[in-house]
């Protein structure tokens, strides 16, 4: 029987607050928390035995060196290889399956084969082959989806019928959590005469792991998944495909004699491993293997699964509560939408209770527009979570949809517009007043929220791709029009908070001029309410974008002014 209680406190930052809450951390298919044993192994390398390896004479080198391949060797019994010498170190499962496109895809592909890629992919698992086949003239297809979120078996079988080269699939996805069945997959691709690469980052933290079993030709992982640190991950390949691949990158260590007139690789595994490798992720890493091969892997599984059903049927009659992808055979990742509030939105919602979930396309694009959707929220389960986080969870989303769908008290302040954005707005220093006074940050952000559902909307014939801004996570529209020497805005967002950092700017900026805007101190504004720092990173990179862009239409007219 598991006693979580007493596993929860292995990982330090579980016993976190934020904003005055106790942290509940469902991010984990992003990345996963650490154990003591993990961030221990780490200090103890840098404090006892920092040495570069396999190159110096010294003792600090022979113990950094024996623990070093130690960990390949360690690494290789988990994943089930046949040997030390097939485990290739990486920066993660992202460096692995560039280091496999670049290798193995360059030597062995060309132009007109085809690569076989799912509509479940993560970008990682989609761009190098991408640009592989662009390169090579090579094609790229993918595996449909089925409604459930499962792939489409039939329809993968005809595309196997075109004999492609190279199938690249996840095991597991980490938007929808979808198990696929990569063993008979691997069959029937092999078959057709196909290498195959699996995804492992989201399989290997939840499911015991046999490459054998599986039989696929390379397998990638991440260390930050696996409760490991992050910057090391590793590629598993067969001895004889590694043996034939040429190196991908080249410096020290993956030499064994250079002369100016020719270079002799090094045997395997260095042939792929120039540099100074992430010596202490690589002892890190395999402090956390460790740590996991102490648990009934099975038993952590099924508590997980635990949770995820504990979710599901809590959450189930939140209206407006739409689960997406409901594939029979999963991971423990829930992924959601809340009809009437943008992802986003419920994602910052949920932080000031203190609870971390993933918000947005989880670098899956492709999947999104399969499912007409720009994006999701993710809560992902770790074995470390509990039942009762689980019902606090889907409290806190209860009580914030109930909310949300209450009409919003009579606002009696001055009224932040009138019915369109083109005419003046109400002063810039009346609205951070208002901000200012509010007694924390949760009661500043309701503030914000109700500033962004009475912000007018922008006409649908100007929210154009033409007007749309890049470099924000959600969708925002900017179109500027200059008369009488001022620039009058209107902007709009599918993001309600997002529309009501629209309101400040539209207060602080609309109807001035170039010289104005330019030489308003607006960073000091956001100081004074602290914005910056609660606003989650991709919400500050996307306020950034929109004020870089108004600044971008000031200069151009300040030039204009100046040019007259």
């Amino acid at each position: 029987m598991l006693d979580i209680a007493h596993l929860r406190a292995d990982f330090p930052i579980l016993g976190e607050q934020v904003h005055n809450q106790p942290l509940i951390y469902f991010d984990n298919a992003a990345t996963t928390q650490k154990p003591q044993v993990v961030i221990d192994a780490q200090s103890q390398y840098y404090c006892h035995s920092n040495a570069n390896v396999h190159r110096a004479s010294h003792s600090l080198s022979s113990r950094a060196t024996r623990a070093f391949e130690r960990a390949r060797e360690n690494v290789a019994r988990f994943i089930g290889a046949a040997s030390p010498r097939e485990i290739i170190w990486t920066r993660g499962a992202t460096e692995a399956i560039n280091l496999v496109a670049h290798s193995y895809g360059r030597s062995q592909l060309s132009a007109g084969d085809l690569i076989l890629v799912s509509a479940l992919e993560h970008h990682a698992n989609i761009v190098p082959w991408q640009l592989l086949a662009q390169q090579l003239g090579a094609r790229l297809k993918a595996i449909p989806l089925l409604d459930d979120g499962s792939l489409d078996q039939a329809a993968y079988l005809r595309l196997l019928e075109e004999r492609p080269r190279l199938v690249a699939l996840t095991h597991a996805s980490n938007a929808l959590g979808t198990l696929n069945p990569v063993a008979e997959m691997t069959r029937a691709a092999q078959a057709a005469g196909a290498r195959v690469l699996i995804d492992g980052a989201q399989s290997t933290p939840h499911l015991p792991i046999d490459v054998q079993a599986i039989g696929c030709d390379f397998f990638v992982f991440s260390g930050h998944k696996l409760f490991g640190p992050t910057g090391i991950g590793a590629l598993w390949a067969r001895e004889s495909l590694l043996e034939a691949m040429p190196p991908w990158q080249a410096g020290g260590e993956m030499i064994e004699h250079v002369s100016f007139e020719a270079t002799r690789f090094a045997g395997l595994p260095f042939k792929f491993e120039a540099g100074t490798p992430n010596i202490a992720g690589v002892i890190g890493l395999d402090a956390a293997i460790g740590y996991l091969q102490q648990f009934d892997r099975e038993a952590l599984e099924a508590h997980e699964m635990q949770l995820l059903h504990r979710a599901l049927e809590l959450c189930s009659d939140i209206p407006g509560f739409r689960p997406v992808g409901q594939a029979a055979q999963r991971v423990s990742v829930m992924s959601f939408c809340v009809d009437g509030l943008h992802q986003q939105d419920l994602g910052l919602m949920l932080d000031q209770y203190g609870i971390a979930v993933r918000a947005g396309h989880h670098c899956a694009m492709p999947l999104m527009q399969r499912l007409g959707l720009p994006g999701t929220l993710r809560a992902s389960f770790a074995f470390y979570n509990s039942q009762a986080e689980v019902e606090r969870f889907a409290c806190v989303l209860r009580e914030i949809v109930q909310e949300h769908n209450r009409q919003p008290p009579q606002d009696n302040s001055t009224p932040l517009q009138s019915e369109t954005q083109s005419t003046p707005p109400v002063a810039a220093d009346t609205l951070l007043q208002r901000l200012e006074n509010c007694r924390g940050w949760q009661a500043r952000y309701r503030e914000i929220m109700l500033l962004g559902k009475n912000l007018p909307a922008m006409s649908a014939a100007l929210r154009t791709d033409s007007n749309r801004l890049h470099g924000c996570e959600s969708h925002v529209w900017l179109c500027v029009e200059r008369r009488d020497g001022k620039l009058w805005l209107q902007m709009d967002s599918d993001a309600r908070v997002i529309r009501g950092l629209i309101a400040l700017l539209l207060a602080a900026f609309n109807g001035k001029t170039a010289n104005d805007i330019l030489s308003f101190d607006l960073q000091g504004q956001f100081e004074r309410l602290k914005l910056i720092q609660h606003l989650s990173p991709s919400r500050g990179n996307g306020l950034k974008a929109i004020v870089d862009a108004i600044y971008q239409h000031a200069r151009q007219q300040q030039d204009n002014d100046q040019a007259w």
